[in-house]
């Protein structure tokens, strides 16, 4: 017990969730993930995904289902998305359908997506596989066997939403919910060092109710209302070398770990636009704030990482953004800038009583170890677009360009209960997307095609080169010094690039 009190909690990620301002993510490590919950078509994407003071007319009704009330005539959707990391170290593909209709002053729309995720691996892996019979003997197991790898996992999608205008108010109301079937989440297999088999499975739900209240001149105002439960089980599988004085050799022997991951988000989003003075610009404000509660942590294990208890935590995230946009003939321009302070606070739990270096004693149950993370992140977005008319074809030609920049930065305080020492830790780094986009417009049909590359993340690598962030000590204090991690977390630097081709055309 006193060996886990001092381990450092420098890994607290939230792995999954669809990626949108309502729902705020925390990552203390730079880990490269595909973005696989990147399921619904998007009009905003090739320009940096900018969406404060400019409408998305194609991903606004899956994020909030008020906005369901703008749209017009019923339109099917579909947008095939492929993700791929660097280096061979990972990729996805989805394929997901979607239609949304309305009658009189209801609308709704439903949406499945089938999602294959391949099995992650080290940058530079080559495919080498240990071998355990070329050195070690294998013991019967005395658990289960080892989970076998697997070269991709299987992931279903459906969304339902249902809305109704109020007419001559200016005003809708909807709510949505949208429910997973996971049995894998990329990256999370390179999050435990030296294991030999991995089961994943689990589920997300997502629960929203939306209002969009609109007035003369072009203004809006909305709200929305999220629960969102995420629960992941992983099963993972060991072989731990013993020395078997039977036959005075070492054999392998199966240890089979349940770690779970459980996540509980309330969540609340305002959104206000309006148009300035000045011809064709537009300005708008948000305002987020997430409460999240954290039953179950993982015990990932990265090289030179010791491990992070897995016991409860819980954290408040929030954001304030400011968009401006302009539009002016066939060309638009828009940029968004957002503040997100998050306090996240987790801690260790005593099995069984212990006695601490001043003679105390934590009962069960009690806190052997308390971090206290304190974030002060930050998201920039730009893009512009243009339309060209392309004159006796009947069609029309939209170009896109975009960047998106986030700065994680966050200090840890954690306190050692057992050891009754203080430790402070301080980190942080950039991620940087270029997008783009192209469309094809005809009186009937739109097809788009967008594109983002991500850098500035890494996964745990086989080589030093390229090697990034380095834990650093900044204060230490206490009866004693505590145990420091046993060397920088070696990620190698990694690329990732997704292409979604979006189809949307009338029902009728």
């Amino acid at each position: 017990m006193t060996k886990r009190a001092v381990r450092l909690s420098i890994l607290l990620v939230a792995l999954a969730g669809p990626a949108s301002a309502q729902l705020i993510s925390i990552k203390t490590v730079p880990i490269a993930q595909g973005d696989q919950f990147d399921i619904f078509p998007s009009n905003n994407v090739g320009m940096g995904g900018v969406s404060i003071a400019l409408a998305d007319t194609l991903l606004d009704p899956f994020i909030n289902p008020a906005k369901g009330g703008r749209l017009g005539a019923a339109r099917f959707f579909s947008a095939p998305t492929v993700y791929s990391i660097s280096q061979r170290a990972g990729g996805g593909r989805t394929l997901p359908l979607a239609a949304i209709a309305g009658s009189g002053e209801w609308f709704g729309g439903l949406s499945l997506a089938l999602q294959e995720v391949d099995a992650s691996r080290p940058p530079f892996d080559q495919g080498v596989v240990f071998n355990p019979t070329a050195s070690f003997d294998t013991a019967p197991a005395p658990v289960a066997t080892v989970p076998p790898r697997q070269d991709s996992y299987g992931n279903q999608y459906a969304f339902a939403m249902a809305g109704r205008r109020v007419p001559g108010a200016g005003l809708s109301l909807g709510g949505s919910v949208t429910w997973a079937r996971l049995t894998g989440i990329d990256g999370v297999d390179l999050l435990y060092a030296g294991s030999a088999g991995l089961k994943q499975f689990g589920h997300t739900l997502d629960v929203r109710l939306g209002l969009l209240k609109e007035w003369t001149g072009d203004r809006s105002l909305e709200a929305l209302v999220l629960l969102d439960r995420f629960g992941m089980r992983h099963d993972v599988g060991y072989l731990d070398p013993v020395w078997d004085p039977g036959t005075q050799r070492q054999i392998l022997r199966t240890r089979l770990e349940h770690n779970f991951d459980r996540t509980n988000t309330w969540g609340v989003h305002l959104q206000y636009q309006r148009p300035l003075a000045a011809s064709g610009w537009r300005i708008g404000w948000l305002a987020t704030a997430n409460r999240m509660s954290h039953p179950k942590l993982p015990e990932y294990e990265l090289a030179n990482v010791p491990v992070i208890p897995r016991d409860p935590g819980h954290s408040a995230a929030y954001n304030v953004g400011l968009g401006l946009s302009r539009a002016s003939g066939p060309a638009t321009f828009a940029i968004d800038a957002i503040y997100e302070p998050i306090w996240s606070y987790t801690w260790a739990d005593a099995a069984s009583p212990v006695v601490t270096t001043m003679g105390d004693t934590i009962p069960a149950g009690g806190k052997t170890v308390e971090n206290r993370f304190r974030f002060s992140n930050g998201l920039f977005r730009m893009g512009v677009s243009r339309d060209v008319a392309l004159h006796g074809l009947g069609k029309a030609l939209g170009l896109q360009l975009g960047l998106v920049v986030r700065s994680v930065h966050y200090r840890l305080a954690q306190s050692d209960n057992v050891q009754a020492a203080a430790r402070s830790l301080e980190e942080g780094w950039r991620e940087w997307s270029p997008t783009w986009g192209l469309s094809l417009r005809f009186p009937d049909l739109e097809i788009r095609y967008r594109g983002r590359a991500t850098h500035g993340t890494g996964r745990p690598g086989v080589q030093p080169s390229g090697v990034f962030f380095a834990a650093r000590d900044l204060a230490v204090a206490g009866s004693s010094i505590l145990v420091a991690p046993s060397g920088p977390l070696s990620l190698t630097e990694v690329r990732t690039t997704t292409h979604q081709i979006s189809i949307s055309l009338p029902l009728r």
